[in-house]
């Protein structure tokens, strides 16, 4: 029973975590190259989660974590009420609610002292992510968003250096991405993984994004599509660059694992706001709305967590 507790556990939160997250990393990727193939993006997707699955198997002596399981011990016997968690957020990814996974789910398995330090991680990724894409946009939107440029360099006529630079902004940005949410994913199986389990769960993974590459990124998708430009492969790729750059920068501040959903829709409100007050001020009560509705959908989220955790310590006691 244990043993299916785990092994259910992994597959119900891996295949939770990565559709509720892919718009984090992959939704501009998918939304700016709809007429290629589904599967050369999940090959490329694939690949460079393979790489990072692999390497930190190898240079953290079996955990794939990197490191931000070591204050999170897997419990001594994993009852069905662990299940509760990922479950619930099965049922919130099926709706399209972009909530957080790091609370979802990490909140069950850790102390009070942990969740305290995750909270305030991720406020501080929210906080960077929204001051320096309000900074950044402010600067490029009229070179990059107005409609003389759209017009100018549409996306049938893409110079190929953007395809190339968005190409690796994704994968840059989709490690760093994994190198912090693989804890989520990896939270019921053992911290220093057998070959035989690390392979089992890479089969797993890469069967769930497969499902979600062919749906194109299901229900959730819908956040990044309503954002200004999305499509367009610059903004893309700018959206990518600076998400990564940030992600790299908490995932060496500490080993604290952090929600990066606050980070994600940190950057998507900074740079709402800095497009419309420059090129369409008239849009701004409506981007308002629509970010005061994504805090809203991960603070959901960031309730229901909590209250998951506390309903398993009853449970425990």
């Amino acid at each position: 029973m244990e043993q299916l507790v785990i092994y259910l556990g992994f597959t119900i939160t891996a295949y939770a975590v990565i559709a509720n997250d892919v718009i984090q990393t992959l939704g501009t990727f998918i939304a700016s190259n709809q007429k290629l193939k589904w599967w050369l993006l999940w090959s490329f997707a694939g690949l460079i989660l393979s790489l990072t699955l692999v390497y930190g198997w190898q240079a953290n002596h079996g955990d794939v974590s990197y490191g931000r399981l070591g204050k999170i011990p897997l419990p001594e016997v994993m009852h069905w009420w662990y299940l509760l968690a990922p479950m619930a957020l099965l049922v919130i990814t099926r709706y399209g609610i972009p909530v957080s996974t790091t609370f979802m789910i990490l909140s069950v398995f850790s102390t009070s002292q942990v969740i305290e330090k995750m909270i305030l991680k991720s406020v501080l990724g929210y906080a960077l992510a929204f001051v320096s894409s309000i900074l950044i946009y402010w600067f490029v939107s009229k070179w990059l968003e107005s409609k003389a440029s759209l017009r100018l360099m549409g996306i049938k006529k893409q110079k190929k250096y953007w395809l190339v630079a968005q190409w690796f902004s994704t994968g840059f940005l989709w490690s760093q991405w994994l190198i912090q949410d693989f804890a989520n994913i990896y939270v019921y199986l053992p911290r220093a993984l057998s070959m035989t389990e690390l392979l089992f769960s890479l089969a797993v993974i890469l069967f769930i994004m497969a499902y979600i590459f062919k749906s194109k990124g299901g229900k959730i998708q819908g956040i990044v599509t309503q954002k200004s430009n999305t499509e367009n492969i610059r903004s893309a790729t700018i959206i990518d660059f600076i998400y990564g750059i940030l992600l790299y920068f908490l995932s060496n501040l500490s080993s604290i694992p952090m929600s990066t959903t606050w980070t994600f829709i940190g950057i998507l409100a900074g740079r709402e706001i800095a497009i419309n007050y420059l090129l369409n001020r008239k849009q701004l009560n409506h981007t308002y709305t629509l970010i005061f509705k994504d805090l809203a959908k991960v603070n959901i989220g960031l309730i229901i967590s909590v209250l998951v955790a506390y309903g398993i310590q009853l449970l425990k006691s």
